[in-house]
């Protein structure tokens, strides 16, 4: 893509759309690891994002799965004038960095993240289907809920109106 004759590698970021009414707000959100290294899924880093999620309070994280060199998870705007969507992956994601227990595998995270706001609550569903069996899909578990690095923070609660 071209702008003002340069090549641009990033398009801009895209406004979220405050749906009118007792509507949601819900992003599917994927974030991946530098070069789709495999060092997320473990304990002490699961604990780690978990914290920087709850700091980074501009969103609420809902349910979520950590993958060894990814994560999925489904996030909701606390106010209006939450930081964008990018701003505040960039927010947790220097929050992880900076406490990241393992020096040589840094750095960690790819430079940006994959967004889409969901329409309704049938997208939800099928979108958090597919994300819950991802390590079902990749052959690190037989079932599910016996991958141990997902779950939900805050209920994210679809309103269709």
């Amino acid at each position: 893509m071209k702008e003002n004759g340069k090549s641009r590698r990033h398009y801009p970021a895209r406004q979220i759309r405050y749906p009118k009414g007792n509507q949601s707000t819900i992003l599917f959100v994927t974030i991946c690891t530098k070069s789709r290294k495999a060092i997320l899924a473990h304990p002490e880093i699961h604990s780690l994002l978990l914290q920087a999620w709850r700091t980074a309070d501009h969103w609420s994280v809902g349910c979520y799965t950590v993958l060894p060199d990814h994560i999925h998870l489904f996030c909701s705007p606390n106010h209006e004038d939450a930081a964008n969507i990018k701003r505040w992956v960039a927010y947790w994601k220097s929050i992880v960095s900076k406490n990241w227990p393992h020096i040589k595998q840094k750095p960690i995270w790819q430079r940006d993240c994959w967004d889409r706001q969901l329409r309704h609550g049938e997208a939800w569903r099928s979108k958090w289907e597919y994300v819950r069996h991802n390590p079902v899909r990749h052959g690190l578990v037989q079932k599910a809920e016996d991958w141990p690095y997902q779950g939900e923070i805050t209920p994210l609660f679809w309103h269709d109106q």
